[in-house]
């Protein structure tokens, strides 16, 4: 398998947006399995289609139900939204899913909120990307907390005995400390790689750099 699992600190980080962004620096594929808070009616305006505009393909249902075959109204995590249509996620076959869909060429898998957003009644992102192994993308904020967070999350990660290759400091919209300063301290402290992206930044050449 030849990908990456993008993954965050918590919702609302910049997942998507990190995504598409290196779908289009490195002329790379992406899947978004899972999607709660999916509007059937206005399809073109969900994190499927922005992947699939990434790839140079149209938001269509049809294309976005095939990288993302996982979808619920409810804009609540997975295991929540799933319940509220009477439906759950097997942790197995969404393990079998990714998989199969990480073979050829480079492939971005996004996930779904948090490191240990809930998937199911006993599952979480965690054990997922425990399933599939591939290394990880950690996106994490330049908020106040955010060093805690990112520490956190790359601790429990690392104890599952998966490999973060990139901690990537997406700036947020309040940002009390410089990127450079967020950055050298969450390296120190863990020793991962670490690369800053302004908020708004449309450049990701620094970002596939450190993938390629």
């Amino acid at each position: 398998m030849t990908g990456f699992f993008v993954t965050a600190t918590g919702t609302d980080i910049g997942k998507t947006y990190i995504t598409a962004g290196l779908v289009k620096a490195m002329r790379a594929k992406a899947i978004k399995p899972v999607v709660s808070g999916f509007d059937g009616a206005q399809p073109h305006a969900g994190d499927a289609a922005a992947l699939l505009e990434a790839m140079g393909e149209a938001p269509t249902l049809e294309n976005i139900a095939r990288i993302a075959p996982w979808r619920f109204a409810a804009p609540l995590s997975p295991d929540m939204a799933a319940a509220r249509e009477g439906r759950a996620i097997d942790l197995a076959e969404l393990a079998t899913f990714t998989r199969q869909n990480v073979k050829d060429g480079l492939v971005f898998v996004e996930g779904v909120g948090g490191v240990m957003v809930p998937l199911t009644d006993k599952h979480t992102t965690l054990d997922w990307m425990a399933e599939v192994q591939l290394p990880l993308i950690l996106v994490t904020g330049s908020y106040l907390g955010t060093l805690s967070h990112t520490l956190t999350a790359g601790d429990v990660a690392q104890r599952r005995g998966l490999k973060i290759a990139l901690v990537v400091v997406n700036e947020s919209a309040e940002s009390p400390v410089p990127l450079a300063e967020t950055c050298d301290v969450i390296a120190r402290h863990t020793g991962l790689p670490c690369v800053t992206l302004a908020r708004g930044a449309s450049d990701f050449s620094q970002i596939a750099a450190k993938l390629a």
